[in-house]
């Protein structure tokens, strides 16, 4: 929400596109923020997008300006988290080796991302059966973001096999760590991350 309402802030807009900016801004923040409490408290499949529009105070139509089902209004959350990965790869030394890379870039995130809202925000994507699809396109736009962002820190061509391979395994060291964590509250996804990374240079070692 709050990256939302700094996309907006920059003075070198005209007043009134500006102020109409940033109504809608403010609108799409209001539903989203709506509707992942109502999801959150009472289910996916028991909220419905009339009582989403309720607490939101806008009309049906209104919201269906801004979203078009219910699983946009989840995944809308997690939109960024591409260029996330992205940018903490970016942070990384240059001269790290590509696995250690993104084994850091990954951990630094998940020091920082391991609230209980993300983690409720997790468990209700990995038990609600309508969400799943949309959860793999976004695994499958971060594996590609992360092995152009790792080509890009290493100076390397945009399509190297190389950075491709070592998305994939971090991509899915992703998934079995947010599982790990989902299941095992008390110990940080990192430490998870880190056993993982472990196992799998010994088993390419």
């Amino acid at each position: 929400m709050q990256e939302v309402q700094d996309n907006f802030s920059d003075g070198a807009v005209t007043a009134e596109p500006g102020l109409r900016e940033r109504k809608r801004a403010e609108t799409h923040a209001r539903i989203q923020a709506e509707g992942m409490g109502l999801f959150l408290k009472n289910g996916f499949d028991a909220t419905t997008l009339d009582d989403i529009a309720s607490a939101a105070g806008v009309s049906r139509r209104t919201l269906l300006n801004y979203f078009g089902s219910k699983e946009e209004i989840v995944f809308s959350t997690k939109a960024d988290f591409p260029q996330v990965i992205a940018d903490a790869v970016t942070a990384r030394p240059a001269d790290e080796p590509l696995l250690d890379m993104v084994e850091n870039a990954l951990v630094d995130l998940a020091r920082r991302h391991q609230s209980p809202q993300a983690r409720s925000v997790a468990r209700l994507i990995c038990e609600t059966p309508a969400l799943h699809a949309g959860d793999q396109a976004k695994y499958e736009r971060v594996e590609r973001v992360l092995a152009q962002a790792l080509a890009a820190r290493k100076g390397l061509a945009a399509n190297d096999v190389a950075c491709r391979v070592v998305a994939g395994a971090a991509v899915s060291i992703l998934k079995l760590t947010t599982a790990a964590w989902l299941t095992n509250p008390d110990q940080g996804p990192e430490v998870f991350g880190r056993e993982a990374f472990a196992a799998l240079r010994r088993v390419a070692g």
